[in-house]
């Protein structure tokens, strides 16, 4: 896998704030860009990959704790 074009710690940041981060950063990325993240499970978890689906994005599960999950984010194409 290739390596992410920017790293997002977005643990303990709440709905919707998440989301909008998470759009904000890829927007400033091209399509070939890999966007990684780590969300708290559960709610913000759903809410980002449910939006970023939405949107044409794919997203990859890389790592998976407890509490929290890491992502890789890149524009289906």
């Amino acid at each position: 896998m290739n390596q992410p074009s920017k790293f997002l710690d977005l643990k303990n940041i709440p709905c919707p704030l998440n989301v909008v981060k998470c759009k904000l950063a890829l927007e400033k990325q091209s399509n070939k860009d890999i966007l990684q993240i780590e969300l708290d499970k559960g709610e913000p978890e759903e809410m980002v990959t449910k939006t970023l689906i939405s949107m044409g994005y794919k997203i990859k599960v890389i790592f998976e704790d407890q509490d929290w999950i890491r992502l890789s984010i890149v524009h289906e194409c």
